[in-house]
């Protein structure tokens, strides 16, 4: 029997729609990368861009555990002394709370060329619209999967 390989026209790509309200983020952004990853086919290849489209909606009101949203976030500038950080909440009150999920699921992927390509897939929206109706996401409910998945504030 000859090993089976994956070509990119074997490649089936679905859309898939999350729905993040009161779901943790760690445990979100997990699902979330083995989704956008491919891990869950039977025909996953580590080399191929395999995953599907995620859509995130209501990523403002995702659920974070214990003292993290007082967690500060730095980057640099690019300047000498340009180090800020802000904390975790700060991020959510501001312009883009989406940022917060789509650095959780970024730093659940590998750090190479495939994964920066496979960050294109995702679409994260803080509220409930989405302009990608026409695609016509599957719903996953996340926060049925498991009961700790999701708190109730």
């Amino acid at each position: 029997m000859k090993t089976f390989t994956m070509t990119p026209d074997l490649i089936d790509k679905k859309w898939i729609l999350i729905d993040a309200e009161g779901v943790v983020l760690g445990r979100l952004a997990s699902v979330i990368a083995t989704r956008l990853r491919g891990k869950h086919k039977a025909t996953f290849t580590p080399s191929m861009d395999m995953g599907d489209n995620v859509i995130v909606i209501n990523a403002d009101k995702v659920q974070i555990t214990g003292n993290k949203r007082e967690k500060p976030h730095y980057r640099h500038t690019g300047y000498p002394g340009g180090i800020k950080s802000r904390t975790t909440q700060e991020i959510l009150d501001g312009k883009f709370p989406e940022r917060v999920v789509m650095q959780a699921v970024k730093r659940m992927l590998p750090g190479n060329k495939l994964s920066r390509h496979i960050m294109t897939n995702l679409r994260v929206y803080a509220s409930a619209d989405h302009p990608h109706e026409a695609q016509s996401p599957e719903v996953l409910d996340v926060k049925s999967m498991n009961p700790k998945n999701h708190r109730s504030a």
